[in-house]
């Protein structure tokens, strides 16, 4: 198979209304690589919640910042890698939110995650001098 064809990339500014790119770009990736629709909504929404949480607390500026996204299929499963330069941020270290607590009694924040962690198979973060990665990986079966 050709490498290139499984690994696809996205740059994207720090801007709520860049989601609607994403949305376009996972659209034309599911179709290019025939994921089933279940599945490329699923990576959309995990998507769209971390690129949320990176474009909203992520930047204690104004400035432009270029968040990327990585895409690559390998056997069985799908990875994605967001890579960001804004503050350190382990979502790994979040504790998931008491589900059992009615909606006015939880924390503000959190779900995110947590749908993140419900989704995908694997959540890992590192960081290296001042990027953040945060790698999703979701096993699949083609």
């Amino acid at each position: 198979m050709d490498n290139h064809n499984n690994q696809k990339s996205l740059l994207v500014s720090n801007k709520i209304d860049e989601l609607n790119r994403v949305a376009l770009f996972l659209d034309e990736l599911g179709t290019s690589w025939g994921l089933h629709d279940s599945l490329a909504a699923n990576l959309n929404l995990v998507i769209e919640e971390a690129l949320t949480n990176i474009i909203l607390y992520g930047y204690n500026d104004s400035d432009n910042h270029i968040i990327e996204i990585l895409l690559t299929r390998g056997d069985g499963q799908i990875s994605i890698t967001i890579k960001d330069d804004g503050l350190e941020f382990d979502p790994t270290k979040m504790r998931d939110p008491d589900t059992t607590l009615s909606v006015e009694e939880r924390p503000v924040g959190g779900l995110g995650i947590f749908l993140i962690k419900q989704i995908m198979d694997k959540v890992q973060y590192m960081r290296e001098g001042k990027i953040n990665y945060l790698i999703l990986t979701k096993n699949i079966t083609l």
